[in-house]
């Protein structure tokens, strides 16, 4: 697993363009204190070998997260995995804890992971009906900002994530004159020795989406059995060493962590 940091970009955070983006026609608001809160249970598919990645990062009002509206939010994501087709696993929920000067000043509380086994199912989910009676019911009243990415994984292997497990999410901007291409082969030979060292099972690819991607170009996400797991990686040596070889193509990078915790009924499979 690679974690990488960089000085954050001057640039300042505007609320997007979202129309074209699954969670879509969100209104400005208050800015919020990244409020504790319980998630709801993640739902879990079978295995995707190449699953495309979906994720959007959502920053709730204060009031959203005191009154439980933010609460009713995640479960109406949630439950998108049984009510639109083509969804192979589903997890909403709290952030646990922001891990870069970007993520800081991002400031998302919430997040959505979702996963498909083609970018036609991708397409289908955004105007589903289902999917816009729960943006506009759930997220667009409650959500300061958003901000959406989507990749193929370019990994050699799946990544499933199963109840209790920890996640470590990377977002990245390439300097001027990398090409995202050559991050992803990078980020491929990096992680191949990093991973297996960490435990980690790793999904990553270049952003398809840039309407909602605040200018990240890159996704990752690092899959860890528990938060004791993820956090025993820190300093180790082959992952610092990946770290390394990787942060000079790199302008700006994002990094966050989420926890997918157990269903209400004791579901395990994976996805």
């Amino acid at each position: 697993m690679i974690c990488l940091r960089a000085i954050p970009s001057p640039r300042l955070l505007h609320l997007p363009h979202i129309a074209s983006s699954p969670l879509r026609r969100l209104r400005p608001s208050a800015v919020l204190r990244a409020a504790a809160m319980s998630s709801s249970p993640s739902v879990a598919a079978p295995t995707v070998a190449a699953p495309v990645e979906h994720i959007v990062l959502i920053k709730v009002r204060p009031e959203a997260a005191a009154s439980g509206a933010a609460a009713a939010m995640v479960s109406a994501l949630q439950a998108l995995s049984t009510l639109v087709p083509g969804v192979s696993y589903i997890h909403a929920g709290p952030v646990l804890r922001l891990r870069s000067p970007a993520a800081e000043a991002l400031g998302p509380t919430h997040l959505l992971h979702s996963r498909y086994a083609t970018k036609a199912d991708l397409a289908a989910y955004a105007p589903h009906p289902a999917h816009v009676a729960a943006v506009q019911a759930h997220v667009a009243p409650n959500a300061l900002d958003a901000t959406a990415v989507d990749w193929v994984n370019a990994a050699g292997a799946p990544s499933p994530v199963a109840p209790g497990a920890a996640v470590r999410l990377t977002l990245a901007k390439v300097k001027e004159g990398v090409e995202v291409g050559q991050l992803v082969e990078k980020v491929a030979a990096a992680t191949k020795d990093a991973g297996e060292a960490s435990g980690a099972k790793v999904s990553f690819g270049e952003n398809f989406s840039p309407a909602r991607a605040k200018g990240y170009q890159f996704g990752m996400v690092a899959v860890f059995g528990s938060v004791e797991e993820l956090d025993a990686v820190e300093g180790d040596g082959k992952v610092e060493e990946a770290k390394a070889a990787l942060r000079p193509m790199l302008d700006e990078v994002m990094v966050l962590d989420f926890v997918v915790d157990a269903p209400a009924e004791s579901g395990t499979k994976r996805c």
